[in-house]
C-alpha cells in the first residue's frame, strides 16, 4: 500500500508539473502540489522501511513527521482554495505540537501510544480538510458537499482506533487490534486517493465556472457585460407582459469622457469607469442590475420600479457621480453623465427597448448634458 500511495501520488504530480509550465497557476494548486510530493516521499520512505533497506528507527519515525506535513499543507491547499488564510499563521506551530507529541508517545510505547497518537494527529488533519471543503457549505457544489461529508466520515474513522486503543488495547471480541489497524489504512489509503482525485475535479469545476463567469461579467469593472445584462434583462421582458410592476430601464453615458483618454491616457480612463461602476453600485439596490453595454454606455434594470420611481434613482445617481472627483495618476477627474429612462412595455422586443431609451439618452445630451430625460409615457392606444 505504502509503494501504491507513493507512485500514485508522484504519478499525479509529474503531469500537473506540465499542466501549469508556463503558465499562471493557483497558489492552491501549487500548494497541493507541494503535499503530494512531500507525502510521496512519506510513503517511500515507509516503504523502504518496512522492506529493511532503511532503519526502523528511521523510516517509521521520519515517514510519520513527514505524512503530517504533507497532509497539514493539503489542508492548508484547501482553505487557500477557499479564499481563508488563516492557516498561513498556525500551520507550522501545528506540525511542530503534532511533531513533538508523537515523538514522545513513540518513544515512550511504539507499538500502542505511538499507534494512538500516529491516527489522532492523521484525524485531526484530515478534518481540516473536509473544514476548509464545509466552508461556505450554502454556495458550495454538490460535489465539494460530498467530499467535505466523505472525508469527515473517514477523517473520524481513522481517528477511532486511536480513541480506542486506550480503553481496549487488546481489542475485544472481533474488534481485534488487527482489525482496528486494518481499518485504519483502509480508510487512510481511500482518504488519500479521495482527497487526490476531489481536489483535482474540484479544480476543475472552478475553472469551469470562472469560464462562465468571464462570458458575462465585464473584466475592468465587475458588472455584467452586454451578454450577462440582457440575460438579466430576458425574465423581466416576459413579465412585462403580464399586468403587475412596471419595470424601468435606464441608459447611462460618460459625458465627454473621450477627454480624459486624450488628456491623461487610457490607465487613467479605466481608473474612471471602474469608479463610476462602484458609485452606481452604492446608489443601487441589491435587485437592481448594472451592466456595461459599450465602452462608456451602461444600463441599468430597476425591477418592479416605475417611470417616475425610476427617474428619482437616475437622479441620485447622476448627483452621486457628479459629486465625485476620481484620482488618477496625474490629476483629479470630475464625473458627470447623462440618463435615458424608460419602462418595458408590453409589446417591446430588446430592440424598440433600448431605441427608446437611447432616445431619451440623446434628448440629455443634447440639452446640455449631465441631467435625467424621461422617454414618453405609453398612450392609452398603444
Amino acid at each position: 500500500m505504502a509503494l501504491a500511495l507513493a507512485l500514485g501520488n508522484l504519478a499525479l504530480c509529474v503531469p500537473l508539473f506540465f499542466f501549469t509550465a508556463g503558465a499562471p497557476g493557483s497558489p492552491a494548486l501549487s500548494l497541493w502540489s507541494v503535499a503530494r510530493q512531500v507525502q510521496a516521499i512519506a510513503w517511500l520512505l515507509l516503504y523502504f522501511g518496512a522492506l529493511g533497506k532503511v532503519p526502523g528507527s528511521l523510516a517509521l519515525p521520519g515517514g510519520s513527521l513527514l505524512l503530517f506535513a504533507g497532509i497539514a499543507i493539503e489542508a492548508g491547499a484547501q482553505w487557500e482554495a477557499a479564499g481563508s488564510e488563516r492557516w498561513r499563521p498556525i500551520l507550522v506551530p501545528l506540525l511542530c505540537v503534532a511533531a513533538v507529541l508523537f515523538l514522545l508517545a513513540w518513544l515512550v510505547d511504539e507499538t500502542l501510544l505511538g499507534a494512538v497518537v500516529y491516527s489522532l494527529i492523521l484525524g485531526l488533519f484530515y478534518l481540516a480538510q473536509a473544514a476548509a471543503l464545509a466552508h461556505s457549505w450554502r454556495a458550495a457544489s454538490i460535489l465539494q458537499r460530498f467530499l467535505a461529508l466523505a472525508i469527515a466520515l473517514l477523517a473520524l474513522a481513522l481517528a477511532a482506533r486511536g480513541v480506542l486503543l486506550m480503553p481496549l488495547p487488546e481489542g475485544r471480541g472481533w474488534l481485534s487490534f488487527a482489525l482496528l489497524r486494518q481499518i485504519s489504512l483502509a480508510s487512510l489509503y481511500v482518504l488519500s486517493l479521495l482527497s487526490a482525485f476531489g481536489s483535482l475535479l474540484l479544480a476543475r469545476e472552478r475553472l469551469q465556472q470562472e469560464l462562465a463567469r468571464m462570458q458575462v461579467i465585464d473584466p475592468l469593472t465587475d458588472v455584467a457585460n452586454r451578454r450577462g445584462f440582457l440575460n438579466a434583462l430576458a425574465p423581466w421582458m416576459a413579465l412585462a407582459r403580464r399586468p403587475g410592476h412596471a419595470t424601468a430601464l435606464v441608459l447611462l453615458d460618460l459625458d465627454n469622457f473621450k477627454r480624459v483618454n486624450d488628456s491623461y491616457g487610457h490607465p487613467a480612463g479605466d481608473v474612471v469607469l471602474r469608479q463610476l461602476a462602484e458609485v452606481c453600485r452604492r446608489q443601487l439596490r441589491d435587485s437592481d442590475q448594472l451592466g456595461r453595454l459599450t465602452g462608456v454606455e451602461f444600463a441599468i434594470l430597476l425591477p418592479r420600479t416605475g417611470l417616475e420611481e425610476a427617474a428619482l434613482v437616475a437622479e441620485r445617481v447622476r448627483a452621486a457621480l457628479e459629486s465625485t472627483a476620481v484620482k488618477t495618476g496625474r490629476a483629479l477627474v470630475k464625473l458627470t453623465a447623462s440618463f435615458g429612462v424608460t419602462t418595458i412595455r408590453a409589446d417591446d422586443s430588446t430592440v424598440t427597448l433600448f431605441q427608446r431609451a437611447d432616445q431619451a439618452l440623446q434628448a440629455a445630451k443634447q440639452a446640455g448634458r449631465n441631467r435625467v430625460e424621461l422617454a414618453p409615457a405609453a398612450t392609452v392606444p398603444e
